[in-house]
């Protein structure tokens, strides 16, 4: 039985809601923890939101911004983000369950979306996947395009509904670590 190659795309967000309520069920948060862990998953959230005023779904190949230094920036931020929710929950084993999940799920992932891509945009795809890296950034910009962050793509996107969720998420762990002592 072949498995359909777009089925973890498919599954992503539902296994990200399953974890998130493991999550919150099994944290134990504490203030350092909420700190550290927040200021984290708040630099997660601001790589998030800068790829999103870059990116133009399959009509153009996005280029500027982070997508300059990884193929795959709002992936980088978002396991940034989800390393940062598991820092706040204070509770180590999270961090592993969550970045095992992450690897299994995105990486399949990101390489159908690469197909894609090489179907989309032919050769420019494959100057840009052979000079930027699929996950891990690198330190200097491929390709300077003069390109700016547009504020409307990011609210096109609805990029704010991660803000608003970590919001609610650190919200939460702070309750959760009152009412448990932890503050």
């Amino acid at each position: 039985m072949k498995l359909d190659k777009r089925f973890l795309q498919r599954l992503r967000v539902p296994l990200g809601f399953l974890f998130a309520i493991v999550f919150l069920v099994f944290a134990r948060p504490t203030l350092w923890s909420i700190a550290i862990g927040g200021g984290v998953a708040l630099i997660g959230l601001g790589i998030r939101a800068w790829a999103s005023g870059h990116i133009r779904k399959a009509s153009v190949l996005a280029v500027s911004g982070p997508y300059a230094y990884t193929r795959n920036p709002l992936y980088v931020g978002s396991f940034i983000l989800g390393l940062g929710f598991t820092m706040a929950a204070g509770v180590w084993w999270l961090a592993l369950v969550f970045s095992a999940l992450f690897v299994g799920i995105y990486l399949p992932v990101m390489r159908v979306e690469a197909e894609d891509m090489r179907r989309i945009f032919g050769e420019d795809f494959a100057e840009y996947e052979q000079n930027v890296p699929l996950l891990i950034p690198r330190f200097r910009v491929w390709k300077k395009t003069g390109i700016k962050f547009d504020l409307q793509l990011y609210l096109k996107y609805r990029e704010y509904r991660a803000a608003i969720g970590t919001f609610c998420a650190l919200t939460f762990l702070a309750v959760k670590a009152y009412f448990s002592g932890g503050v």
